[in-house]
């Protein structure tokens, strides 16, 4: 990410020139993403609204609104909501997107890799 002062204000630049994936991910009060890694891309999480629970690389805390989190290109990672609310995050992949390349360690709901792919239009 790059920010950058002006006379009015300022700006952060999360891309440029890079093939580019942006999602916004609702997550609902108790559930929780599979632990898992990607091939192809790395990720930028923004935190939305409410506080939203995060493991990176064995690392795990709850992530408060506006909390920024870069997870590497084949970094192990997860977000879940213990919650009471739906929280929501900004995702933007950077690199070839293809939700083929996600590698499942662990996930509640018994999917494999592959299990609901959706390739974007």
């Amino acid at each position: 990410m790059f920010s950058e002062q002006r006379p009015w204000g300022q700006f952060e630049q999360f891309v440029a020139n890079t093939p580019v994936t942006v999602k916004v991910i609702t997550v609902d009060p108790g559930h929780r993403l599979s632990l898992q890694s990607h091939t192809s891309r790395g990720e930028f999480w923004q935190v939305l609204d409410v506080p939203m629970d995060v493991h990176v690389d064995g690392i795990d805390w709850v992530a408060e609104p506006g909390e920024q989190i870069w997870i590497p290109q084949g970094a192990v990672h997860r977000m879940g909501n213990s919650g009471e609310r739906p929280a929501r995050i900004l995702e933007i992949a950077l690199g070839t997107f293809d939700e083929s390349d996600i590698v499942r360690l662990e996930d509640d709901y018994a999917r494999a890799a592959d299990d609901e792919a959706v390739t974007p239009a």
